[in-house]
């Protein structure tokens, strides 16, 4: 007899990561339970055999473990979960609302940490692979002006999950964070890119109003191919395909231009502490 295929759950599953993810799954005969805040955005899904249901990542977290209880009870078992609900505040630190900064984490970090745990008895009694993949960013190694509360979440994001990954791997469930470039997947889009509704005028001519207008320049014209990231993550995640005989890692840097970002960073920041370590290291007891 063969053994059941996993089962996917999988939160944003209406566009993006989250719903090319969710194809990929189903492209190989995996289960999949596709969320999203509005069900009748998952049709497409629904008819190529998804389960779908609505779920707000920031409703109460009754709720959630509602969905979770529901969701798990439908096949018995929960392989991967995919935390892929985001979207972006564009403005500068002096103009964000506290009201939009807490809706950036809202959704970005409490989301994700109220969907785990919610989920977590539920992958834990399930037997064989499991996995959590969290979505941070090219954001999480970098900030910069005109996003640092988007960058902020997604900071969070991977420090929570790498932690998680340290609580996780002796109960067997391997986390990781997906942490990509720049892809078409309509993030930037109305509704997705959310500009503060404060706007000062000053910060226009400088880095500040040049984030704003890239934005919308690169928009639809990103290099990175969604179809192709969702496999590469399925792949990962599954450890098949070109990631068989792979172990999942902590950090999956998605895309081409993302690897190179960071390797700058890292190199910047071995620059930083070769400059100060003489000075700030020299702070121990005697």
């Amino acid at each position: 007899m063969s053994s059941q295929p996993p089962v996917w759950f999988i939160t944003a599953a209406s566009s993006g990561f989250g719903k090319y993810i969710a194809l990929e799954a189903l492209s190989r005969g995996h289960k999949v339970i596709a969320s999203a805040r509005n069900t009748s955005r998952l049709h497409d899904l629904q008819e190529k055999g998804a389960v779908t249901v609505a779920l707000d990542v920031t409703a109460l977290q009754a709720e959630i473990e509602k969905i979770a209880q529901e969701a798990n009870a439908r096949y018995g078992c929960i392989n991967h979960l995919v935390n892929a609900a985001g979207y972006i505040l564009v403005g500068a630190v002096e103009e964000t609302s506290p009201k939009e900064d807490f809706d950036q984490f809202n959704t970005n970090v409490f989301g994700m940490l109220n969907v785990s745990k919610a989920f977590l008895p539920y992958i834990r009694a399930t037997s064989g692979h499991r996995t959590i993949a969290n979505f941070g960013s090219i954001g999480s190694w970098h900030g910069g002006a005109g996003f640092a509360l988007y960058a902020g979440t997604k900071w969070a994001c991977s420090g929570i999950s790498e932690s998680m990954r340290s609580e996780l791997a002796p109960l067997g469930i391997s986390v990781t964070v997906i942490e990509p470039g720049y892809f078409r997947t309509g993030f930037l889009n109305a509704g997705t890119q959310i500009k503060s509704e404060k706007r000062i005028k000053v910060y226009d001519e400088t880095a500040v109003g040049e984030v704003r207008a890239t934005l919308d320049k690169v928009n639809n014209n990103q290099p990175g191919d969604v179809k192709k990231g969702s496999r590469v993550i399925v792949d990962i995640l599954t450890k098949t395909g070109a990631a068989e005989g792979r172990e999942v890692p902590m950090r999956v840097a998605l895309g081409s231009d993302c690897s190179p970002g960071i390797r700058e960073k890292i190199e910047v920041t071995m620059r930083l502490l070769a400059e100060w370590d003489a000075i700030t290291t020299k702070t121990d007891h005697e």
